[in-house]
């Protein structure tokens, strides 16, 4: 799924959360607790009952009163990445396969957290529930499992993005940095579920992906389109004026996505498959700050 270049390059690189959430266990991120690791982040003044031995004495024998030094506390940060399973996601020709590309996408968030030593967790979503489910696991170790897990994942059924959110945001475990990375073809819709995860204490990330065609449609004249998951159809002619209200929509659709993350303080990231993935890991995510 990788090459030796591009692990190297992630190696260079970790997720980024606005506010860390507090770990069980010593992760390489600091925290904004007071802890026992060796950085030194600040001084208070003595009480009584403190430990003597976390006095200054060099500060005590130059200002004549006793301070006890704060050193940081270094934590681990949770990390879930949600893949959308559904039929729908296996649309795509080749390697702009919408679910092979939101794959490799989930494994490059994944190794990046197990290279950082945090605590993943990666969920396949498919119905109204969590399909197949790899973690909690931590550290480098455990890139290898990862790879294998998201190397065999089916395109299925459809997806009720609310209730499977729903569902993941009640059995998660300890909420963190939460990519999904999904299409947004649910008929019941996707806002009660991103609610349901920010509600826990999540911080979303939500990566839409699309396929080529499905944003600049290469077909033209009397078309029957069927939808892959409900198996609906809709019978069209397809021609200029109808592509272009089609632009319209489509780009209606994305401002309203974003929006809405914007507004709840989420974050959008589109994205079309015939954009190389690793280029949008290495450098589109780090422009936004995701990604350091």
């Amino acid at each position: 799924m990788f090459s030796e270049s591009t692990l190297r390059r992630l190696d260079r690189l970790a997720l980024v959360a606005q506010r860390v959430r507090a770990g069980v266990f010593k992760g390489e991120r600091r925290s904004t607790k007071r802890g026992t690791s060796i950085e030194f982040a600040d001084y208070r003044d003595y009480v009584r009952g403190d430990d003597l031995r976390r006095i200054d004495w060099n500060a005590y024998a130059r200002l004549e009163r006793p301070f006890i030094k704060l050193l940081e506390e270094e934590e681990d940060l949770a990390v879930h990445v949600l893949v959308d399973g559904s039929l729908s996601m296996g649309f795509g020709t080749g390697e702009q396969r919408k679910l092979d590309y939101a794959c490799k996408l989930a494994a490059a968030f994944g190794y990046l957290a197990l290279a950082a030593g945090d605590r993943l967790s990666v969920a396949v979503l498919n119905g109204e529930t969590v399909a197949k489910r790899f973690g909690p696991a931590r550290n480098r170790a455990f890139a290898m499992r990862l790879i294998q897990f998201l190397e065999d994942v089916p395109a299925v059924g459809d997806t009720r993005l609310n209730a499977a959110l729903r569902d993941y945001a009640l059995t998660g475990g300890r909420p963190g940095l939460t990519f999904l990375i999904t299409d947004l073809f649910a008929p019941d819709g996707h806002t009660e579920g991103l609610a349901q995860l920010q509600g826990r204490g999540h911080e979303v990330v939500v990566v839409h992906v699309l396929a080529p065609e499905e944003v600049e449609p290469e077909y033209a004249g009397d078309l029957k389109l069927v939808d892959a998951e409900t198996h609906d159809f809709q019978e069209i002619t397809l021609d200029g004026g109808l592509r272009d209200l089609y632009h319209a929509r489509l780009s209606d659709w994305r401002d309203e996505i974003n929006a809405y993350c914007t507004k709840r303080g989420m974050h959008y990231v589109p994205v079309v498959t015939d954009a190389p993935w690793d280029q949008l890991v290495l450098y589109q995510l780090r422009q936004r700050g995701l990604v350091k």
